[in-house]
This record gives structure tokens, C-alpha cells and sequence, in this order.
């Protein structure tokens, strides 16, 4: 005996749009029909409306922007994260660069942030955050989150080369560049930012250099969206370790 399932109104609908925006109807970067225009073209209520459009969110064909409406995903091409050493972070797309927004802010290491800096819970250092919203064009690429004692933050300026280089006068040599890197859900903060709907996965990579007497002096939050990025790290070898591998 066969049994068929037929295919819900979310899925009918979403395969309908999908099949529009796939075809052209639909071109990158056009703003959809509102909710309650769509809802009342294929007769169902907006959760389900909405449901159906959570499907396309998931898939990179829609992004939903706060306060506009939904838009017709424009084809992004992949970020690197490019780890390893002691150097600070890069990326690298094979289009336009990207640009950065940036916000400083100085705060208390308290709660994750004082065990990610490794000081006791109730500690009195200071830091300064900065938060940096890559895009390009008009699109957010990727969002991070840099924490500096603020001690070797420079008062004046939250561009991530100058902050490197004043920490890199005040401090002495790193000894120690630790890098995680995992794959989650995003926060609804950080789909909001990143305008990627909650159930795609982000590359989520933490960071922590530690100076050679052993002090944390930077921790570094990455959250990039699973669909347009990658990571590499590369790891050259001496003539002596070649060497001695063979």
C-alpha cells in the first residue's frame, strides 16, 4: 500500500516563492509582497505565511529586515576567517572589501566575560569592548565582539589596527593565541544583526592571547553566518620539522 502525504500550505507556499524568486519573478534585492498581502494571495493566516517564510530565511533566499519587510537574498560570496598565530584576525572575500561600523564602550569584566579573561568573578578590571559589524554594500557579513584591558586600548580611536598596535607597545611579547571554533544557532540578537533567520547556523570562533606573565590581553567573539563563510588556518612547518618527519 502507498501512502502519500500531501505537502502542507507552508510548504506549498514556500515551494511557490521559491519557484518565483528561482525564476526571476522575484529579483535579488526586491522587496516581497508584504505578510498581509501574501497571506490573503494563498488564503492562510500569517503564521502561516510566516512559517513558510522562515523556510526561505533558512535557505539564504530571503532575509527579513526589521521595520522594511522581507527582500529577495542578494547571492553573497563566502568570508575567510584566516586563524592561527599571533597575529590579529583577518578576512578575506574575493569582491569589493568590506567595510566596518564599529561602537566602544567600557564596561566591568563581569559574569563570561571575567572567566573569558580569566580574573576572578567580582574583579574591578576595566575593559573596553568594541563591537565591529562588517558588510558589504548594504548587507552585515559578520559581527565581533573585541575585548581589550582598558589599559591597552588606545582612548581615542576604536579601529581594530590601532587597538592592536597600542596593546602591542603596552604590553609584553604574546605568548599564547587560543582559537575555538564551533557551529550553533545564532542568538536572536545576532540573526537580527546579521539579518539570517534563527535556524541557520552561524561559524561562532572565540580568541584569547595571552602575553607571556600570563595575562589575558584580548578576547575576541567572531559570529559569522554558516552560509557565507569559512575558516582556514594554515600551519607551515621548519626545515627541521620537515626533517624530522620524514
Amino acid at each position: 500500500m502507498v501512502i502519500r502525504v500531501m505537502p502542507s500550505r507552508r510548504d506549498t507556499i514556500a515551494d511557490d516563492l521559491r519557484h518565483q524568486i528561482t525564476t526571476g519573478n522575484f529579483k535579488a534585492g526586491e522587496r516581497l509582497p508584504s505578510e498581509a498581502e501574501l497571506a490573503t494571495r494563498y488564503a492562510v493566516s500569517t503564521p502561516t505565511l510566516r512559517s513558510a517564510l522562515a523556510l526561505l530565511q533558512g535557505e539564504g533566499l530571503v532575509e527579513k529586515i526589521h521595520g522594511r519587510g522581507n527582500f529577495v537574498r542578494r547571492p553573497h560570496p563566502k568570508i575567510t576567517y584566516t586563524g592561527g598565530g599571533g597575529e590579529a584576525p583577518k578576512w578575506a572575500t574575493p569582491s569589493a572589501p568590506l567595510h566596518m561600523t564599529a561602537r566602544t564602550t567600557n564596561l566591568e569584566a563581569y559574569g563570561h566575560l571575567a572567566a573569558l579573561l580569566d580574573v576572578p568573578p567580582r574583579s574591578p578590571l576595566t575593559l573596553t569592548e568594541v563591537v565591529y559589524i562588517t558588510h558589504e554594500g548594504k548587507s552585515p557579513h559578520s559581527l565581533a565582539r573585541i575585548y581589550v584591558p582598558h589599559d591597552l586600548a588606545p582612548a581615542d580611536s576604536p579601529v581594530r589596527h590601532e587597538i592592536a598596535a597600542r596593546a602591542a607597545d603596552l604590553r609584553p611579547p604574546l605568548a599564547e593565541v587560543q582559537e575555538r571554533l564551533s557551529a550553533r544557532l545564532p542568538t536572536q540578537e545576532e540573526a537580527t544583526v546579521l539579518r539570517i533567520a534563527i535556524s541557520l547556523a552561524v561559524l561562532s570562533l572565540t580568541r584569547v592571547a595571552t602575553d607571556v606573565t600570563g595575562r589575558v590581553v584580548e578576547a575576541a567573539l567572531l559570529v559569522l553566518p554558516g552560509d557565507r563563510a569559512d575558516a582556514l588556518f594554515t600551519t607551515r612547518l621548519t626545515t627541521e620539522e620537515r626533517s624530522s618527519k620524514a
